[in-house]
């Protein structure tokens, strides 16, 4: 039996050496700024949560993800483990408690509770706040509003690992994350990538809030962020492109496992972030599958993956 179930994907924690640089390309990729000390930068989206993207001033390091608990409940279960952190009152901005533990490759997972909520954003989609549905603009024009258009959302986060199984089974004893997709390549049992959503019962949750994949080196291979819908990742994709700043690392296409329409962007020292629309959710008693690589690893539409993203680790 898991130790806790976690509610929600919270941030990513990394480090950068120029935080105004960071902050201008979270900017440009439709994150608004919560709050900002000397030396750190938070990051929030349109929805009610404080922020969801955090950056200390420093190297390029990335330190870890953090998640969103039920209650203090289960920071008292999680502070019993072998190698974890008393529960601590957050001196940074949002508040609330964690409990900070260390997964198999070494990195922080976070896991928060009674962090202080905001008031959503409300974000007109297009200059007439047209209706999108099929058949709903009759007499009535469409226009885009301007680019970025902005994050909704956080909505995954995914490792590079030498360790997959082991990295795996610590997720899910630890967080209750279930089984959405293992992709194996020869054996059946020689797992190299593994989709792992929330289990929230009934409630419906996205397909995937954590991936983990084979590789040589351990690192994050991506952060990834829901944006409105698809017109969103194609306007936006066009609009960062045209700024000539930033590596595109792939994209656009649609996923097979998960079905997003993706877009991956790198950060000015190359940790990929992911905008994308449009998931499939399931609950609990959608249970699991196991998939041949040849059969998982693809997208429905779009180019194959360029190998420098499947080898991606940014330590």
């Amino acid at each position: 039996m898991a130790v806790i179930k976690a509610a929600e994907f919270a941030w990513p924690r990394m480090e950068a050496p120029d935080l105004d640089r960071m902050e201008e390309f979270l900017t440009h990729f439709g994150l608004i700024r919560a709050e900002r000390t000397p030396n750190a930068l938070y990051m929030r989206g349109t929805d009610d949560h404080h922020h969801l993207h955090v950056v200390h001033k420093g190297g390029t390091k990335f330190i870890g993800f953090a998640y969103h608990a039920a209650d203090e409940d289960d920071l008292k279960r999680l502070a019993k483990l072998p190698g974890a952190s008393a529960i601590e009152t957050m001196d940074e901005p949002g508040g609330g408690k964690r409990v900070r533990l260390t997964e198999p490759n070494g990195y922080q997972i976070e896991v928060v509770a009674g962090q202080k909520r905001v008031e959503p954003i409300k974000v007109a989609r297009d200059e007439h706040n047209t209706a999108r549905e099929p058949g709903r603009r009759v007499g009535r024009v469409m226009r885009l509003g301007k680019s970025p258009t902005s994050i909704q959302r956080i909505g995954h986060g995914v490792l590079s690992s030498p360790k997959v199984i082991e990295t795996v089974a610590w997720f899910r004893e630890t967080l209750g994350m279930i089984r959405s997709d293992d992709v194996y390549v020869g054996e059946k049992d020689n797992i190299i990538g593994s989709f792992n959503r929330l289990d929230r019962g009934d409630a419906y949750v996205d397909h995937h809030v954590f991936f983990c994949n084979h590789n040589t080196r351990a690192g994050l291979n991506h952060v990834s962020y829901e944006v409105q819908d698809i017109d969103c990742v194609f306007q936006d994709h066009e609009y960062i492109k045209r700024l000539g700043k930033y590596d595109h690392m792939w994209g656009i296409g649609r996923h097979l496992l998960g079905s997003q329409v993706y877009d991956y962007w790198c950060d000015p020292w190359g940790r990929v972030h992911e905008r994308w629309a449009d998931t499939d959710r399931l609950n609990a008693a959608n249970g699991g599958n196991l998939l041949s690589a040849e059969e998982g690893f693809q997208s429905q539409w779009g180019d194959r993956p360029p190998d420098r993203f499947l080898g991606h680790a940014s330590p």
